[in-house]
């Protein structure tokens, strides 16, 4: 397996991802994807988009909603499935998202909850194809690789 991580992926979480690919014996390159972060080459139709946690997917799906909508059309269009893998301590499932304390609640009331995200995300799965998966930062490379080796 070699995977192609995206140019524009953080460089300090890109570096601990290879780290983690080295771990692993994964051989990697960087240089820019389409959509999503990760793809492997023997298998360009499945694409992971890395999330550094809830947080994110959150500013995902409200201020920046057009743009990570873009992407989503942007992966169906061609064809890509893509794979939303969000690193999240103590979520396992998009089910676990309904129950999330949003951080941003205690200073901002109006701030989206758990539920509100999961029903955004679970629209996003029915409306694009999008599929969410999630893990804590130390599995995320062995998650990336599990999740590429899919046939689609």
């Amino acid at each position: 397996m070699q995977i192609q991580i995206d140019s524009r992926e953080h460089q300090s979480e890109r570096k601990r991802i290879e780290a983690q690919f080295d771990e692993l014996g994964i051989q990697h390159f960087c240089s820019k994807l389409y959509v999503g972060d990760y793809m492997n080459l023997d298998n360009p139709r499945v694409v992971v988009d890395r999330k550094q946690g809830l947080l994110e997917v959150c500013g995902n799906v409200t201020q920046q909603h057009e743009r990570f909508r873009a992407e989503l059309v942007r992966a169906r269009k061609t064809g890509i499935k893509l794979i939303v893998l969000v690193e999240e301590p103590g979520i396992r499932s998009l089910e676990d998202v309904f129950f999330w304390q949003n951080p941003r609640r205690k200073t901002s009331p109006k701030a989206t909850n758990g539920e509100q995200l999961f029903r955004s995300m679970q629209t996003m799965c029915e409306r694009y194809g999008v599929q969410f998966e999630f893990c804590n930062k130390r599995q995320t490379g062995r998650r990336i690789k599990e999740l590429l080796e899919i046939v689609t």
